[in-house]
């Protein structure tokens, strides 16, 4: 399922990240990669703070909706 449909303050592991391979080496590069473990820190107006990797990230909800978990 796609981390969109998780709630704020729910932790998950990464299953897989789809898309072509700019969206993918992008992801990567900011830690979503599979089985990294990553918090949903709060969603609002369809952006998403998640943290991973000891960090936050911001994300768009059309972003978030490739990470699945």
């Amino acid at each position: 399922m796609p981390i969109t449909l998780k709630s704020a303050g729910s932790r998950c592991r990464v299953k897989a990240v789809k898309g072509n391979d700019a969206v993918k080496k992008h992801l990567a590069t900011m830690g979503f990669v599979e089985g990294a473990e990553v918090s949903i820190i709060s969603e609002t107006a369809g952006s998403y703070i998640l943290g991973i990797c000891d960090s936050r990230v911001a994300v768009d909800h059309a972003l978030a909706m490739r990470i699945l978990v």
